[in-house]
């Protein structure tokens, strides 16, 4: 059947009756009951991470002019209705408050703390904001031989800052965040082909690096690669090269640099996503389900 929600592109998912969805139910209770905590990345694979921002209702519109202005790092995939923490569109059932294994937040674009659960700090007027992640097409990489490394070493996933602005909405702007995996030029025909077709995850990479073992992107912005801002370091080999996608962090620098800052913001914590009920297949592009 045919549902009615859309990422940024005009593509609405493709939500089968045949798919089996306890794997991600099943992830969603284990952070919900205390037993997980760590990175989702490599969990409940095919099934689609996304990203989280949940605000007051007052910059709840600002804040969604961004995504659509910045859809490359923020693609939307689902808003709450104000005060419910029911991402009906992509987990019917499930509960921001609990659901995910960490959460920042932030107090006038202050980080003040990472937690386990935000019930205690749940508002009636909060709206959240759903957000695809690169983590919803890792799967579909390495089922063509193409699995990223940070997967492979059972790590979190490279993240940058960039000094590349934002469009601006309101009160927030900031610089793109970006994430990094490793390839040998050869496979980067591939590495597009797959990933460009998750335009709901970021889509494909927005640029790649050099061959020369450079420790740095001077184009992003970057100064060491072996030292990112979010995230574990993931080695490059010899004869690879650094290839970087927009990332959904990127919300979290707008609400840092946000002027003036929302009194409360709440956020996943780097690499610790929302695991939702669709599989990756139903957000994929230009080709039928697999």
């Amino acid at each position: 059947m045919m549902s009615g929600l859309h990422t940024a592109y005009p593509f609405p998912f493709k939500k089968r009756d045949d798919v089996d969805r306890s794997a991600a139910q099943a992830m969603r209770n284990e952070c919900r009951n205390g037993g997980f905590s760590g990175s989702t990345s490599g969990r409940a694979p095919g099934f689609v991470q996304a990203n989280l921002v949940i605000l007051p209702k007052e910059f709840a519109l600002e804040f969604a002019t961004f995504c659509l202005r910045n859809s490359r790092a923020c693609p939307l995939l689902d808003v709450t209705e104000v005060g419910s923490p029911e991402p009906s569109m992509v987990a019917p059932g499930a509960d921001l408050r609990t659901d995910l294994p960490k959460y920042r937040i932030w107090i006038n674009g202050k980080l003040e703390a990472e937690v386990t659960d935000i019930t205690d700090v749940w508002r009636n007027d909060f709206v959240g904001f759903v957000l695809g992640c690169s983590f919803s097409f890792e799967a579909a990489l390495a089922r063509e031989g193409l699995e990223p490394r940070n997967v492979t070493m059972k790590s979190n996933v490279s993240m940058y800052r960039t000094t590349h602005p934002n469009i601006k909405s309101g009160p927030f702007e900031g610089n793109l965040v970006v994430s990094m995996r490793p390839y040998p030029p050869s496979s980067l025909p591939d590495v597009i082909r797959i990933t460009s077709s998750f335009p709901g995850a970021h889509g494909g990479p927005i640029y790649k690096g050099k061959t020369d073992a450079t420790p740095h992107c001077s184009f992003l912005g970057i100064g060491n690669l072996g030292l990112p801002d979010f995230g574990d370091p993931v080695p490059i080999g010899e004869g690879e090269i650094p290839v970087f996608w927009a990332c959904g962090v990127t919300p979290q620098v707008a609400i840092e640099t946000a002027a003036p800052a929302p009194p409360i913001a709440i956020t996943h914590a780097p690499g610790h996503m929302f695991v939702t009920d669709l599989v990756d297949d139903e957000m994929r592009v230009g080709q039928p389900p697999g």
